[in-house]
């Protein structure tokens, strides 16, 4: 399983985790990774988190963690659709991984760290431009299943 978080101006850490991930796990993650991730971004000052309902995203120690670290979170309802734009980075990166044939677990991080690093600015910007476009899809279609 891998953490990593990236904006339209590019990618920010790319983090393996080694078993199951538990909410103490992923606040561990975002201590050691989520501020320098923004550094490495250049998001500035405003800029807002997504991220989507899972359990080990909104539990209390989390909440206080981003709190405590004033990181504003976008308000996500539950049952919502998927339209966090790092689904569509996953995709890719599986396709690109894939495409060199791992073989095995060691070689697979490897190759996640490589092509987490190549893939360019413009194709990140993409995937957040797109992002209105897919809400107002979502909106059209009432909820209901899109292309997306």
């Amino acid at each position: 399983m891998l953490w990593g978080c990236f904006a339209a101006g590019g990618t920010g850490a790319l983090h393996k985790i080694d078993g199951v991930m538990r909410k103490e796990n992923y606040v561990d993650i975002l201590k050691q990774h989520f501020k320098t991730s923004v550094r490495k971004i250049k998001l500035g000052r405003k800029w807002v988190f997504q991220m989507d309902n899972d359990p080990k995203h909104t539990s209390k120690i989390e909440a206080k963690w981003l709190k405590d670290n004033k990181v504003k979170v976008l308000e996500w309802p539950s049952q919502s659709p998927d339209l966090n734009p790092i689904e569509h980075w996953w995709a890719e990166l599986k396709k690109r991984v894939r495409a060199r044939r791992p073989t095995n677990l060691t070689q697979l991080h490897q190759l996640c760290q490589d092509e987490w690093a190549k893939i360019h600015t413009n194709y990140c910007g993409k995937l957040v431009e797109g992002y209105l476009k897919r809400l107002t899809q979502v909106k059209q279609f009432k909820g209901n299943a899109t292309k997306y």
